[in-house]
């Protein structure tokens, strides 16, 4: 059974930092393919950013393109987003997400975890 659990949420003023990880269990394949999603309330769910750990090729969303790096570690099996330069619409519940139908692709994985809330206050 396939198990992402994403820490590191929490609470933040404007301009602050956080560093989310996700730890990817029961997975046959290598995780080399994985994103980050999130989600405000009313909203749809959103990609933000895909790492290619072969090759270490990432995409963002526009959205947080140069305040937000995703990194893995393979030999801890974990995915890591590192947020600088957090604004209140940056609030969501994120998500961590393996199994792209197209590596790099923000959108259509099949494995989702439960979530870690970022909320950022002004």
């Amino acid at each position: 059974q396939v198990q992402l659990v994403e820490s590191g949420g929490g609470s933040v003023q404007t301009g602050g930092s956080l560093r989310l990880s996700c730890v990817v269990a029961g997975y046959t394949y290598r995780s080399r393919c994985m994103g980050w999603f999130r989600q405000a309330p009313g909203q749809e769910r959103e990609g933000i950013a895909a790492i290619d750990s072969r090759d270490g090729s990432t995409n963002y969303a526009g959205s947080v393109k140069g305040r937000f790096t995703i990194s893995q570690d393979n030999g801890k099996n974990t995915l890591y987003l590192q947020m600088n330069s957090l604004q209140p619409e940056d609030t969501a519940m994120y998500y961590c997400a393996i199994e792209p139908r197209v590596c790099l692709w923000l959108v259509g994985y099949n494995y989702y975890g439960q979530g870690t809330q970022v909320t950022v206050s002004s």
